[in-house]
């Protein structure tokens, strides 16, 4: 089963430069929380932006069209079908991105964990693809307010793929 987690603007933008849009404490402790003890799979970009790599208690699939390249304590794959068959599917496996990864892994993910921002980044040069909502059953949908830690309102928002009868 493959499930995607993300945090995205008002107009799904997902970064800038190769890093986050903002630094959302409670949603970093929630990630990790989500992700720990489970496959997470990246492409090398996201690999090489997380500060800690790689990320601790996950199994780490890095995803890249280079075959010299390998990373110490990752799985590699050089293809989406090479990162699909290192996954137990059996078990939730997280997509945590980059863009291009994200659109290739959509329409076989399950499961979103979307965390929504309520700003738009303007500057943002990375977005998540467009979400049919249609084809989505809302299961969680809690607001975390701005505070002293976190500059924006947010949405923790999860959705279930439906059903095709």
């Amino acid at each position: 089963m493959f499930s995607i987690i993300v945090a995205t603007g008002k107009n799904l933008e997902i970064g800038q430069c190769n890093q986050l849009l903002c630094h959302l404490s409670d949603d970093l402790k929630r990630f990790k929380e989500i992700t720990s003890g489970h496959t997470v799979i990246m492409g090398e970009n996201t690999y090489l932006s997380l500060p800690v790599k790689p990320l601790p208690r996950r199994r780490n699939i890095v995803l890249t069209l280079n075959k010299a390249i390998s990373y110490p304590g990752c799985a590699m794959a050089y293809s989406i079908n090479e990162a699909i068959d290192l996954c137990n599917k059996d078990e939730e496996n997280f997509i945590i991105g980059g863009a291009s990864i994200y659109r290739q892994f959509y329409p076989l993910s399950d499961k979103l964990y979307i965390t929504s921002m309520d700003t738009e980044f303007p500057h943002a040069d990375a977005f998540f693809p467009p979400i049919d909502f249609n084809e989505w059953n809302l299961v969680e949908n809690v607001f975390h307010p701005s505070d002293d830690k976190h500059i924006y309102n947010f949405y923790y928002r999860t959705y279930v793929r439906k059903r095709k009868s």
